[in-house]
């Protein structure tokens, strides 16, 4: 296992996913994480992630010194290096020349962590601070033309710093050097699989429940359905999930779910039909983190009622996976914004006095899909696009109401229809439809009309954490345009979203 300390970068993700495409596990913790918890993790190895933060900054995060002499590999990666060498003796200066971007990266040892990389190779640099001077023991193993020290080490004490990114693409080898600290620095082994997740992650659960019983809220998305069938797997009958209708679902969604898991996979089910109290509350609210939360709300307060007609319930199962908790919050303590919370994220009302079982939340959503199949769940399951759990609430701008919604359901049914029927369904991470909070003037039938528009947002990505907007052919985007226009009755315009993440997010709200 490497244990990956979050100290705020923006990388941060792309490190876990570099080293388990390596089949290595890795962890992402808080700079405050304990001494001792480390300890009892066992890491192979920790990598020390990059930050926004310069080290002398007031308030720059930092992780219990001890962690540098524990006897661990250590690899630190831009503010991760900074920290070593201020946290040793050595001397962290302002540069006179910000490097930021694409820099010829000159390699003095071809050994260790530059084990089979060239001695002149591309990488990514993004840093105002440099070293001035490197603590006692450490050499340096490679340089740019503005950064003469671009990556150093102290052998003795097994510790590897790098200025450079090499978790990104734009670092050409750095996947190899990523792979000489895992496999020739850490001695890893390759034995990170969702089968030998499956194994352990089921083991997990029966030793935290024990005998007691589960509720799970079931939307019938990959992550609820994976979590699902995995919690199944370990605990069988004491599991019952939740299915509730909130109102704000897409066409067929309530009967697809029920009949999956109630008749197909013969798991405990609960529906409970609350569409009209969900509406109810989000009648006169525009704002998208108002609705985010009234759903998040009324959702547990559903969740409890139907969680107190089954007794002695002790756990709740969550879909959450590791997107959800960064777009939330850095859950894990780093220093990173909140771009938006999650219905998965922040906690229980202490009146429901459940504790929480979140199984996936150290996955990314391709690796939920892996486990989807390991577990045998269907390509129609495993494949599904994302759906959020806000629903059609966050795909509608302003207000919902049942109008807007019915308007919504239909344009989105088209759309899908056209994207399945044209093979472009699993291609696409997601495509869906938005209804505006505006109208256009069109013409139809030689009648002036005054109607919605509507957007179609379609991209390509592999987890949710950056996204391309999708090239869709012209003529399908034509032939969407004209049904969702002929056959929706209420929209005159449709326009399409050519933004990428970032800066735009894949949903709108």
């Amino acid at each position: 296992m490497i244990l990956i300390i979050d100290f705020g970068s923006q990388y941060n993700q792309l490190i876990a996913r570099r080293v388990r495409e390596n089949h290595v596990y890795c962890q992402i913790e808080p700079p405050d994480i304990s001494l001792a918890t480390i300890k009892a993790l066992k890491p192979e190895g920790i990598i020390l992630s990059g930050g926004p933060a310069s080290i002398y900054s007031k308030g720059a995060p930092r992780v219990d010194i001890g962690i540098l002499k524990l006897g661990i590999p250590v690899l630190g990666i831009c503010y991760g290096l900074h920290y070593m060498v201020d946290s040793l003796g050595g001397k962290v200066i302002g540069s006179t020349k910000r490097e930021y971007g694409f820099a010829e990266l000159l390699v003095k040892k071809q050994k260790g962590i530059f084990t089979g990389v060239n001695k002149k190779t591309q990488c990514w640099m993004s840093h105002g601070d440099s070293i001035g001077s490197l603590p006692a023991g450490f050499t340096i193993t490679a340089s740019t033309a503005n950064t003469p020290v671009a990556a150093a080490e102290d052998v003795q004490r097994n510790f590897y710093a790098l200025q450079f990114h090499p978790e990104v693409v734009h670092t050409k080898e750095g996947k190899k050097i990523l792979a000489n600290f895992l496999f020739e620095i850490c001695r890893c082994k390759k034995s990170w699989s969702m089968k030998s997740f499956v194994a352990h992650t089921v083991e997990e659960i029966r030793q935290q429940v024990g005998a007691e019983k589960v509720i799970l809220g079931l939307s019938g998305g990959v992550d609820s359905s994976v979590a699902a069938v995995l919690l199944h797997r370990a605990i069988g009958k004491q599991l019952t999930c939740v299915f509730v209708d909130n109102g704000v679902l897409r066409e067929g969604e309530a009967p697809r779910v029920i009949e999956m898991f109630k008749k197909n996979l013969q798991i405990n089910l609960r529906f409970a039909r609350a569409g009209k109290v969900f509406l109810k509350k989000l009648k006169g609210v525009t704002d998208p983190e108002k609705k985010r939360k009234i759903i998040g709300r009324t959702f547990i307060e559903i969740f409890d009622k139907e969680a107190r007609k089954i007794k002695n319930v002790k756990f709740l199962a969550q879909g959450t996976l590791y997107p959800d908790l960064i777009e939330s919050r850095s859950a894990f303590g780093g220093p990173s914004a909140v771009i938006k919370s999650h219905h998965n994220v922040g906690g229980l009302p202490k009146k429901m006095n459940l504790k929480l079982v979140e199984p996936l939340k150290h996955l990314f959503k391709d690796e939920v899909r892996l486990l989807g199949k390991e577990l045998g769940l269907s390509d129609d399951v495993v494949w599904r696009q994302p759906f959020p759990g806000p629903g059609l609430a966050i795909r509608i701008i302003g207000e919902v109401t049942a109008q807007r919604l019915s308007v919504l359901r239909k344009a989105d049914t088209i759309l899908i229809e056209e994207i399945r029927t044209n093979k472009l369904y699993y291609k696409l991470w997601q495509s869906f439809a938005v209804l505006l909070p505006l109208k256009s003037v069109g013409i139809m039938g030689d009648q002036r009309t005054y109607e919605n528009i509507l957007a179609i947002r379609a991209v390509t990505s592999d987890d949710a954490m950056t996204a391309d907007w999708a090239p869709l052919p012209h003529d399908i985007m034509a032939r969407i345009s004209n049904r969702i226009i002929n056959e929706v009755r209420g929209v005159n315009r449709v326009v399409y979203d050519i933004s990428s993440k970032p800066p735009s997010t894949i949903e709108w709200e």
